[in-house]
């Protein structure tokens, strides 16, 4: 089974995980990962605003939790994300993963992450005390993208 979730609240990692592991059957190994919105190297950031087309979000979310799902053996994957306004600190985002070994839960938890860094259509905008700018991708994610083409 997979559970997706765009949603603009707030969300308790902790609780999450909690919720997850409640209801594994037959999972040896469950592996979750939260992103947290950070603040630039120069800390100017005041704000990012993640946008995103409803529908479009979570099919593409859905196919990528069940191409891992059939890449792994998983008893289940959970992948919540947030859009809208968030601040420095917030959760952005979550994924965890439950498996039978752990080899499979560490592996299809790192491929979500990497997929929803690069791929999924999120679209990010920082705001500073200077202005606003789109955040653009990064050759270090794509490339981490990359390797999951060769396996």
């Amino acid at each position: 089974m997979v559970q997706i979730r765009v949603q603009a609240e707030r969300f308790d990692p902790g609780e999450e995980v909690n919720t997850f592991s409640a209801s594994l059957d037959g999972a040896g190994a469950m592996v979750s990962f939260t992103g947290i919105v950070r603040n630039r190297p120069d800390g100017a950031l005041e704000a990012m605003e993640i946008e995103h087309y409803p529908g479009m979000t979570e099919a593409a979310l859905e196919q990528i939790a069940s191409e891992a799902m059939e890449r792994w053996v998983l008893s289940d994957a959970l992948v919540v994300h947030r859009f809208g306004v968030l601040k420095v600190g917030e959760p952005i985002m979550m994924v965890a993963t439950a498996a039978r070994h752990r080899a499979d839960a560490f592996a299809s938890a790192e491929f979500l992450m990497d997929y929803l860094k690069s791929r999924a259509p999120f679209w990010k905008k920082e705001y500073v005390a200077t202005g606003e700018a789109w955040v653009e991708a990064r050759a270090e994610d794509e490339a981490a993208l990359d390797r999951w083409q060769n396996e």
